[in-house]
């Protein structure tokens, strides 16, 4: 998981097989999540079973709001899932005609130069334009579909070759995002870094590229490795603690911890008790109806 790759291509046209690995791992990321839900459901309805067989109701109200919050999210979340396959079919289908088009050119192109020859020939160049078009507009629009990668940073790792002191420099770069932040190791070998979670959105085509640097003066910097990663192992609905090797030998370790967020809205109990909470105030207390209207 999470390890050193060569750079991918450019993205100039469409990227099919990449795309094929890409909509795996994220369809299989978006099962997961409900998957993930489904047992939590699961685990709620047997609280309230349990709830109503042993006489306490009092909780029963919360527990079904979290069911229900839940089951809202996971209907979103099937909505979600269906239209990513709804848009890699589509994707499916222009890339068929496009290699149907792509054989036509072929053909006319060792045909003889007649008029009909060539009309063809330029009515299969578009053809193929169009489709080339299509396929790169549907690959932007499963991009946005991806989610989000929220990275925090924990720390290096480098046993023995980490000293009170140090200062690094870790710049992390996936496609036109950037994260750079800077830390020092303190006496007691606790490191206080300048920022410590980044937001990448997730891309098709590019690795996430990172490179440490050791920042022993103004004028002398020394790099400490640098490494290509793949991002596809990362499309999973509970968060991943990752020690990313940034040297050859593996002595020093970057420490991060990944968590995707599907979609823009995650299912969070927490905001939903705290709405129930507000509600509830709002309906049994009239006082505070009134001061609530009169702000």
């Amino acid at each position: 998981m999470f390890t050193g790759s060569t750079k991918l291509p450019p993205t100039k046209t469409p990227q099919p097989e990449r795309l094929d690995e890409v909509y795996a791992a994220l369809r299989r990321g978006l099962q997961s999540y409900l998957q993930v839900h489904q047992l939590e459901l699961d685990s709620l309805g047997q609280q309230i079973r349990e709830n109503k067989r042993n006489g306490r109701l009092g909780s029963l109200y919360e527990l079904d709001k979290q069911v229900k919050a839940i089951e809202r999210f996971m209907r979103r979340l099937d909505f979600h899932l269906s239209k990513v396959e709804e848009l890699y079919d589509a994707y499916c289908i222009q890339r068929r005609l496009r290699d149907g088009a792509s054989k036509m050119v072929a053909a006319f192109n060792s045909a003889t130069g007649s008029r009909e020859a060539r009309e063809s020939l330029s009515e299969a160049n578009k053809g193929y334009r169009e489709c080339t078009e299509h396929m790169c507009s549907l690959e932007s629009e499963i991009e946005s579909q991806m989610g989000e990668f929220h990275v925090k940073m924990k720390g290096l790792a480098g046993f023995a070759r980490l000293c009170a002191g140090d200062q690094y420099e870790v710049l992390m770069r996936y496609g036109r995002q950037r994260w750079r932040l800077r830390g020092r190791v303190e006496v007691s070998n606790k490191q206080i870094w300048d920022s410590e979670e980044y937001v990448f959105l997730p891309l098709i085509t590019e690795l996430l590229s990172i490179k440490v640097t050791e920042l022993k003066s103004l004028a002398n910097h020394v790099v400490v490795g640098s490494v290509s990663c793949e991002m596809l192992d990362l499309f999973c609905p509970l968060p991943q603690t990752l020690a990313v090797d940034i040297n050859d030998l593996g002595t020093v370790k970057l420490n991060l911890e990944v968590t995707w967020r599907c979609c823009s809205l995650q299912h969070t109990p927490l905001i939903a008790s705290f709405v129930c909470l507000f509600v509830t105030l709002l309906t049994l207390c009239p006082v505070f109806l009134s001061l609530f209207q009169s702000v």
